[in-house]
């Protein structure tokens, strides 16, 4: 299977933006058989260039992350990279993860700090990690692996010494050995680009940074995700989603429109490709690109 920093550079090369979708894993036989016989297969039909499957709080989704990934892989031919956090493992269990990956043909591993299960405060596992940048430097090392990493357009919520600090410490984890960033959700794009020419211009960063676009299916759910995130929704697109509150096929056509704008405005300057957050749905990826005439 193909590494992700090779897909990155050959889509650079051809000037066309990488395009990836985000899954999670189901916590139901059903939610199971929806993704991997209905959403898969519809947005297989976009032609993605890679896709990637997230790993539960405290490391809780491990063993059904790895399935998934190489069940993708093996049943569409699509490369698709697994989450790994710090969460919850030692350093020994995760070099025991990354073997069992391996040997599943997966070569694509997007390495995250995490969050702990009950949503506290991180505390690193005794003889594990406590910064991301530690996991990098462990696959790296591996030399057979192509490593992503995670990027905060508003800074990370956990860091309080501000978005430029973090934003250092994201450069500095980019020198361990990631080949490419992918973003946290946003929704004001004069955030990503702030982020993206600080870490180009005064910090020497190369490698992709892509954009994650999550598309809103509603007002309630994206309210939720932001407080989590610690993301900001704009005050006009509050005022939009309230208009619409009580009715969620309107806020998903909202949606639709607000993200198909949205991107048009980071590829005219220069985002490298898109990385969707889709929620294991397949509908407003799908109308997205169809708008943009990237389907």
């Amino acid at each position: 299977m193909r590494l992700i920093r090779d897909i990155h550079e050959e889509k650079h090369a051809a000037g066309k933006p990488c395009i990836s979708f985000e899954f999670f894993p189901p916590r139901t036989p059903e939610g199971d058989a929806a993704l991997m016989e209905k959403h898969i297969p519809e947005l297989m039909e976009l032609k993605p260039d890679y896709c990637s499957v997230t790993y539960g709080a405290g490391g809780s989704t491990r063993d059904k992350t790895a399935d998934i990934v190489e069940e993708i892989q093996k049943k569409h031919g699509l490369t698709a990279m697994m989450h790994l956090t710090c969460v919850n493992a030692t350093k020994d269990e995760l070099l025991s993860v990354v073997g069992d990956a391996k040997a599943r043909g997966i070569r694509n591993i997007l390495a995250l700090r995490g969050d702990p299960p009950s949503g506290g405060e991180f505390v690193a596992t005794p003889g594990g990690f406590e910064f991301s940048y530690q996991l990098v430097e462990m696959l790296k090392s591996d030399g057979s692996l192509s490593i992503g990493t995670a990027g905060f357009p508003e800074g990370h919520i956990a860091c309080t010494e501000g978005k430029e600090v973090d934003w250092e410490r994201l450069a500095r984890k980019i020198d361990c050995g990631a080949d490419f960033v992918i973003t946290q959700l946003f929704f004001d794009n004069e955030d990503y680009f702030r982020f993206r020419d600080h870490l180009t211009q005064n910090l020497g960063v190369t490698v992709p940074l892509i954009p994650g676009i999550l598309p809103i299916i509603s007002t309630g759910l994206i309210k939720r995700f932001t407080q989590l995130c610690g993301a900001k929704l704009p005050d006009l697109l509050v005022a939009e989603l309230e208009k619409r509150a009580e009715d969620d096929e309107a806020v998903k056509e909202f949606g639709i429109e607000f993200a198909t704008q949205q991107i048009a405005e980071l590829l005219k300057n220069g985002a490298p490709g898109l990385h969707f957050y889709t929620l294991n749905k397949a509908h407003s990826t799908k109308r997205i690109l169809g708008n943009l005439g990237l389907a």
